[in-house]
């Protein structure tokens, strides 16, 4: 097998930024069995006194999740937050209109709290703008962090919940700019009740952050004009916009697929653009940062999804299987987060259990492990600390698509503190291994710890409750001499290399 070669010049002062650890977040949505049959399945052998899946608990903690968004996605358009509080023998059931299903409503935000707090993740928590209001949304923050002495935080103390939960941070509602979406509105119409909620909101509780919907996805006719719009009324009183995209290989173009990431990249340099745009015009001192709170593949599932019977409870919707490829594009697509960690401060991998998750479930036996659960493990687990700014040499291709994709993907990631760089790097090549060369001469004394790669012949390969043949392996092929590390990277693969100092 020939050998591509490609170089990366890493310096400790060339930093991009502190990554903010919620860059590692995820999202669980009142969507198929995300929560019922997912996190929760009373009667399980693993379950808790909550009905909570213990070992879906553990494949959380092992991802290092610091954020959650919930309860939606679509759902939380159409959701009346009191429908999940109280006693469960007086919440009603509803008719899902975003999912077509029927909502129970036994998991509401106290469960789920408790759920997230089992997992050591804190919540992003999304308000209803589609059906309700600033009313509803002002009620939320006052039940879920006001101490006590009102109305919503006494009921919060009557359900058994002493605590204010302290919830910091909260997004506007969601993709409104979505014809399918509940409550769909103009950039206009949701850019007045953006800036009005959020002010309430901040004013029941001022410590709280907040995130504007921005596009659904870069292909609506309204990008754009639309997140400059919604900052126009917002800016003022939001501090995050959001940005959504998801990516298939619908046309099985293995060297298009892979070159994804880099419209991604393109994605958030225009949304930062658009947001600096805004601050220029109104002369402000304040940045709009940006949550990436909904991003993945998603595409295995459409056929499957048009054959479930409409309301029926917790249907196996969106429940993608993943292949290999796919954790490859996954990989690149984190490289390209953290790429832009000086700006892209939240990110939400969409979702989190069976509903196009990296853990699946199966009903009353084992959770497991998808391809793409272990890119996303390496980068919450090792990639903590300042981003670097490498300087990469890398050839490159030409797809359907794009012009001048690099082979090689790649960043890396400096934790001062345990004296540790992490190398993530992805080798886009079908044919060839990448012979990589990398100076980190300004990282005196330091060694090689291991070189993880997960790599496999066969690019449609899945895992399974029954086998799971795509897991990463230790024998990376990495040497470090003088300060130059020389590393194979085999074709088609994700890597992660994890050199220390001296303690």
């Amino acid at each position: 097998m020939s050998s591509k070669e490609a170089k990366m010049i890493i310096e400790k002062d060339f930093k991009i930024s502190e990554i903010d650890p919620r860059i590692y977040g995820s999202f669980i949505e009142h969507l198929g069995r995300a929560v019922y049959g997912g996190i929760y399945e009373p009667g399980h052998p693993e379950a808790d006194e909550n009905g909570f899946r213990k070992d879906v608990i553990n494949l959380v903690k092992e991802l290092n999740v610091p954020l959650i968004r919930y309860p939606g996605g679509n759902f939380v358009s159409g959701y009346n937050w009191e429908d999940g509080v109280g006693p469960l023998e007086n919440r009603p059931q509803r008719l899902d209109l975003a999912w077509k299903t029927t909502e129970t409503n036994e998991i509401g935000i106290n469960e789920f709290m408790k759920w997230a707090n089992m997992a050591n993740a804190e919540v992003n928590m999304a308000v209803n703008l589609g059906t309700r209001g600033i009313d509803a949304a002002r009620n939320l923050v006052e039940y879920c962090n006001h101490p006590s002495g009102s109305y919503y935080s006494d009921l919060r103390i009557s359900h058994g919940v002493k605590e204010p939960y302290k919830i910091k941070t909260w997004c506007l509602g969601n993709e409104m700019d979505g014809p399918w979406q509940i409550g769909h509105k103009t950039a206009e119409e949701y850019g007045r009740i953006a800036c009005e909620a959020a002010k309430v909101m901040k004013w029941v509780d001022p410590s709280i952050e907040l995130v504007a919907c921005g596009s659904s996805n870069r292909a609506m006719p309204t990008f754009a004009e639309w997140e400059a719009t919604v900052l126009d009324h917002a800016y003022d009183h939001v501090d995050y916009i959001s940005l959504h995209q998801y990516y298939g290989n619908q046309e099985d173009d293995i060297a298009n697929y892979l070159a994804l990431s880099l419209e991604m990249d393109d994605f958030i340099r225009s949304v930062i653009s658009i947001a600096d745009y805004v601050k220029a015009k109104k002369r402000s001192k304040k940045t709009i940062n940006l949550s990436f709170d909904e991003w993945n593949v998603w595409y295995h599932s459409n056929e499957a999804d048009k054959l479930i019977e409409p309301w029926s409870v917790a249907p196996p919707l969106l429940e993608d299987h993943y292949n290999f490829e796919d954790a490859l594009l996954v990989g690149c697509m984190l490289i390209t987060l953290l790429k832009h960690a000086d700006r892209v401060k939240i990110a939400c991998l969409a979702q989190l259990v069976n509903v196009i998750a990296p853990i699946m479930t199966e009903k009353k036996g084992k959770a497991w492990k998808q391809t793409i659960y272990y890119p996303f493990m390496h980068a919450s687990n090792f990639g903590r600390g300042v981003v670097l700014n490498p300087l990469v040499s890398s050839p490159k291709y030409d797809s359907k698509d794009f012009t001048d994709v690099p082979y090689l993907e790649s960043t890396a990631v400096y934790n001062e503190e345990t004296e540790e760089l992490t190398i993530f790097a992805v080798n886009r090549s079908q044919e060839d291994s990448l012979s990589l060369t990398c100076d980190i001469r300004n990282f005196d004394g330091y060694s090689v710890v291991e070189h993880l790669v997960l790599e496999n012949e066969n690019i449609k390969q899945t895992n399974s409750a029954k086998d799971s043949p795509v897991v990463p392996h230790k024998f990376g092929n990495t040497v470090l001499d003088s300060g130059i590390v020389t590393a194979k990277l085999p074709k088609l693969s994700w890597n992660v290399i994890r050199l220390a100092g001296k303690k």
